[in-house]
């Protein structure tokens, strides 16, 4: 009995020595309970794209078009604020993306006893000599300009040689690159929780300790003779593990794409060079499906995270933007323009074309370009977005269905649809969006929808990348109006030029 008492006055002398210290740890609450705050911050701007804040409008076509006999199908929404790629993807920085892809196999090999053997190119341990996850070492270069015998069988081995020109070219077969993603979505329902007593709230139930829950996942691998090989398992949930996807996808974009679209028609010197010269730099990457566009976008994201110097810092990733946050963006929250150029004409005051688009039968020079345009060569919309309308169309996130919006509820809209690999083809339909170089006006609207395959590689479909905005309405980014008119806008902001550096061969051999 005294033991329980002793006890009792020890816990309660604790009690109240928490209570005599709260003014100075709570910052002088008197005893009010005035809530734990975070600290504030401001997120910085990401390169290259632009702020796009939170809005509503009426989504879709607002009245019947007679010529082209679309109906009027409208749906009021609302957006949150999001980021957003001020230009469309470009052949240059996709590039990138390759090239990362490349550097990063040949480090591999270079590390690989059976090429260069190498332990420097891979780190496995940290700077007390414990084992970590080992990761590949991005500062220590790869020897370019003078290799060994070793390293260069292993650089070598990325490579083909032309058995008809004797050219050497990047073996595109090899450029997979694997990436995973946590479903949350589906971790975050109620009858995928681990904990049983938490699946059905209500009580007159009673918990089955037993159930078993099947979940769905996708996971890939390479098989021996190189070949992706992807399925979706059924299996029990055990572990949050269960919800983590794994994708292998080979990135490299389809440079037939100009032949296969085009029957009887001369595209063969854009298949051979519209991706690899430097003369289409900056033009929009096409021949990248929705898949490949998925992968650079976790590319993009495990990149930032990298520039940042720590293995496991959590970032908001990069991804394609919802079917919804296309179109507000493109028609800048406003209902009732139906292009991203404020007008319902193809030129402006000054005789000038708002987009590149076929603006007549058989006509594709009339507008400056017989195929795409450089990247940004139109004037932007109101929200300083360019080539929202033409050039080349877009893909977005958003599964198709022919109920459009309806399917979707009214805030943040969007519908998805995971399609797994046994599917009907028709269940791997997304939507894309904009129009391109070699459609007629009426496609390259603002409120027009179409879809494509998730798989298909077309000559005039690419893609830019969003993020989701955190942070305050008073978050210090520029103004639309101030980014036109800064001289320095174009270059990138000092405090990614230093990450990027040390990120090693990818940045490097881009200027190669």
């Amino acid at each position: 009995m005294k033991k329980i008492l002793l006890i009792t006055m020890s816990a309660i002398a604790v009690s109240w020595l928490g209570t005599s210290c709260s003014k100075s740890l709570s910052g002088g609450g008197g005893g009010e309970v005035t809530g734990v705050r975070g600290r504030a911050w401001n997120e910085p701007q990401p390169y290259g794209m632009v702020l796009i804040k939170r809005g509503s409008m009426e989504m879709g076509a607002q009245k019947q078009d007679s010529l082209w006999g679309d109906l009027p199908e409208s749906k009021g929404i609302s957006v949150d604020a999001f980021w957003m790629d001020e230009k469309e993807v470009s052949n240059a920085v996709y590039r990138q993306f390759v090239y990362y892809v490349r550097d990063s196999i040949i480090r591999e090999r270079l590390a690989d006893p059976a090429y260069g053997g190498n332990d420097e190119y891979k780190i496995e341990e940290d700077k007390y000599g414990e084992p970590i996850t080992p990761h590949l070492n991005w500062s220590k270069p790869i020897p370019w300009r003078k290799p060994n015998e070793d390293e260069q069988r292993a650089i070598e081995s990325v490579y083909k040689t032309d058995p008809i020109t004797g050219k050497k070219y990047l073996d595109a077969k090899q450029m997979n690159y694997r990436f995973e993603t946590f479903d949350y979505k589906s971790y975050a329902q109620r009858r995928y929780r681990l904990d049983p007593e938490r699946r059905n709230l209500n009580t007159d139930v009673p918990v089955n300790y037993d159930e078993l829950v099947m979940i769905s996942k996708d996971t890939a691998y390479i098989d021996d003779e190189g070949n992706i090989k992807r399925e979706t398992i059924e299996r029990p949930l055990s572990s949050e593990y269960d919800f983590l996807n794994t994708y292998i996808v080979n990135i490299y974009p389809d440079t037939t794409v100009w032949v296969n679209d085009f029957a009887n028609a001369f595209t063969e010197q854009y298949a051979r060079y519209y991706f690899s010269s430097p003369i289409y730099d900056d033009y929009p990457v096409v021949g990248v499906s929705w898949e490949q566009a998925n992968a650079f976008c976790a590319w993009r994201t495990e990149y930032l995270k990298q520039s940042y110097g720590m293995r496991g810092v959590d970032v908001e990733p990069f991804r394609l933007p919802t079917e919804a946050e296309w179109e507000y963006a493109a028609r800048a929250g406003n209902n009732d323009q139906n292009y991203s150029w404020k007008t319902d004409v193809a030129r402006s005051e000054k005789g000038c074309f708002n987009g590149n688009f076929k603006p007549g039968d058989g006509n594709y020079s009339k507008d400056g370009y017989i195929i795409t345009s450089p990247v940004g060569a139109y004037s932007s919309n109101d929200f300083g977005l360019y080539d929202m309308s033409g050039n080349v169309a877009e893909w977005t996130s958003t599964a198709w269905s022919e109920s459009g919006v309806h399917s979707a509820a009214d805030i943040n809209p969007d519908y998805q649809y995971n399609a797994a690999k046994e599917d009907p083809y028709r269940l791997k339909r997304k939507v894309i969006r904009g129009g391109s170089w070699k459609d007629a006006s009426h496609y390259v609207r603002a409120d027009v929808r179409t879809w494509e395959y998730q798989n298909e590689q077309r000559s005039f479909i690419g893609f830019r990348c969003v993020r989701t905005y955190l942070g305050n309405s008073k978050a210090n980014v520029k103004t639309n109006a101030a980014k036109k008119s800064s001289k320095g806008s174009s270059s990138a902001p000092k405090q990614r030029q230093r990450p990027q550096r040390s990120a090693g061969g990818a940045g490097r051999s881009v200027r190669r």
